[in-house]
């Protein structure tokens, strides 16, 4: 496990006081945006697409603390954009280091080196740098070239000066297992404490719609990806959503798990999706109709989405709250993840043959992805 014992104790501890008291509905990880800037125009991001107007826009230091002191999620995670834009960044990760938050400030690294200096090294802080996959692969959903050695540069120089360091690593369907399984070994020998993997979503507003998965691509990609896990590999993620990425386990969606609080308030219902906003935090509770939202709903927007965001925080749920849960991770972290048939041959592993096997509505020929060069230019001209 790629989580320090002090953190996983501080999250059991609260998941078990909430279970205690009869808490239905509580979240474990605020994703705090303070601001949606970014010096990257990734193909599969929606979060950059708004007008220059907001995007010149910060959340200040007193806005993210009321945000952290109204949730109440013992871990903090700041994506944005890229929160290294953010002028008062710095000030955001102490005040929340003084309040003892575990804090994931997530950044794709290109400015890490430049403001290292900034922050100090702290258990409760870690950097989790946006790599998705080997070189080109990374380089071209960044669509960018370059980016991959400046992160990488960036993550051994952070380790070296005592930081902590994990990735973040989305999937596509033009994912191959083999090449992500030599990425893991390639982030081992950074000396990052854990990777996280995860499958996209499909934003709407996101200028590339061909390459994110469908619940049943990303199982057989997930299941091709662990069939045979290196004891050296570390993920700072639950076994059971490892588990549930490849099948073996079931889950269902907790948006509340992982609120987001940004520029326009708390946003319904999750990370991903924008469907209204809320002034408190106790009002994003009461007035989200949850039962709208999950795969169990039927809502078509949930139903290929098997992401971190909403899945991890019923995986960990799962594993302080009920005995079967606690037993299948005991089980998953002794002996490794379960071993299951494939979905597909393994010689059906293309990314073709990976969309053919999917829904009628992904079976058209896949286009090579490639590096998407986008109008951004009212955004470069708000980055000082």
């Amino acid at each position: 496990m790629g989580v320090p014992i002090s953190q996983m104790w501080t999250v059991a501890s609260y998941v078990i006081g909430k279970k205690l008291r009869r808490v239905k509905r509580y979240p474990l990880v605020l994703m705090l945006e303070p601001l949606f800037r970014c010096n990257l125009a990734c193909a599969g991001c929606g979060k950059i697409q708004h007008p220059t107007e907001i995007l010149k826009r910060h959340l200040t230091p007193a806005e993210c603390f009321k945000a952290v002191d109204e949730c109440g999620a013992p871990i903090v995670s700041i994506p944005g954009g890229e929160p290294l834009l953010h002028p008062e960044i710095d000030q955001i990760v102490e005040g929340l280091v003084e309040r003892k938050k575990y804090i994931y400030l997530c950044t794709n690294a290109l400015l890490l080196e430049k403001h290292l200096h900034r922050f100090k090294p702290s258990k409760y802080l870690t950097f989790s740098v946006h790599m998705d996959g080997p070189q080109a692969e990374h380089d071209e959903a960044v669509c960018r070239e370059g980016v991959y050695e400046i992160a990488a540069r960036a993550i051994r120089v952070a380790v070296t000066t005592g930081f902590r360091v994990t990735t973040n690593t989305t999937l596509f369907n033009t994912a191959d297992p083999e090449r992500i399984r030599g990425f893991f070994d390639d982030m081992m020998d950074l000396g990052v404490e854990g990777m996280m993997v995860s499958p996209g979503y499909p934003y709407e507003k996101a200028p590339d719609q061909e390459h994110f998965l469908i619940k049943k691509q990303t199982v057989g990609v997930f299941q091709k990806l662990f069939r045979r896990p290196k004891k050296r590999w570390r993920f700072n993620q639950s076994p059971l959503f490892m588990e549930f990425l490849q099948g073996t386990w079931n889950l269902e969606c907790t948006p509340w798990g992982n609120p987001t609080y940004n520029l326009f308030g708390w946003q319904k219902p999750c990370y991903l999706m924008q469907e209204g906003y809320c002034d408190t935090f106790e009002e994003l509770l009461r007035t989200t109709r949850w039962d709208e939202y999950g795969c169990a709903s039927g809502n078509p927007k949930c139903q290929d989405c098997m992401v971190h965001s909403g899945y991890e925080p019923t995986a960990v749920s799962e594993t302080f709250g009920s005995l079967k849960g606690f037993l299948r991770v005991a089980r998953v972290t002794l002996f490794g993840p379960t071993r299951v048939p494939l979905n597909q041959s393994d010689d059906d592993s293309s990314p073709q043959s990976r969309i053919d096997a999917g829904s009628d509505a992904s079976r058209k020929p896949a286009a090579p992805r490639r590096l998407v060069t986008l109008d951004l230019q009212h955004s470069a001209n708000t980055v000082k």
